[in-house]
């Protein structure tokens, strides 16, 4: 499954397969260009926690970020999991081009006993140590955005 395609890129697309993958002056050489940005989607399996890491999370996105986001600007939320127990630290992510592969790891991780989750974060993270800063920058960022609220 490729995921949503806007008209612009199914127009850009269909150019590209009457051009025969040629450089047509219409679209300046984007064809290939917009392939790729298809085509290089990501998929993101991870595992968050709260301050004292009792509880664990696990879940799917396409947007690690903006997804870890979202968890902490639910803090406090009690009609939310993660926003209940405060769960938004990251431990453990994996990645894959597929969204069906990235859905089936994590129903697999999901179906885990909280051990062999905790073997999983282990080999991955020994120290536990919370991941969001190492990979977003400053956490928690100061520009907050929730696609809730478009």
């Amino acid at each position: 499954m490729i995921g949503t395609i806007s008209s612009s890129e199914l127009q850009l697309n269909n150019c590209r397969l009457s051009c025969q993958g040629t450089a047509c002056p219409e679209h300046s050489g984007r064809h290939l260009q917009n392939i790729m940005t298809i085509t290089n989607k990501k998929y993101y399996v991870y595992i968050l926690t709260n301050y004292k890491k009792t509880v664990l999370y696990t879940g799917v996105t396409s947007d690690l970020e903006q997804r870890i986001v979202e968890h902490y600007m639910d803090r406090g939320n009690q009609k939310s999991f993660t926003g209940k127990y405060h769960i938004f630290y990251l431990l453990f992510y994996e990645s894959s081009e597929y969204v069906k592969n990235a859905i089936a790891r994590e129903k697999e991780i999901k179906g885990w006993r909280r051990s062999k989750k905790e073997e999983l974060i282990t080999t991955f993270n020994p120290g536990w140590k919370f991941l969001n800063e190492e990979l977003f920058g400053k956490w928690p960022p100061d520009d907050l955005f929730h696609r809730r609220n478009e």
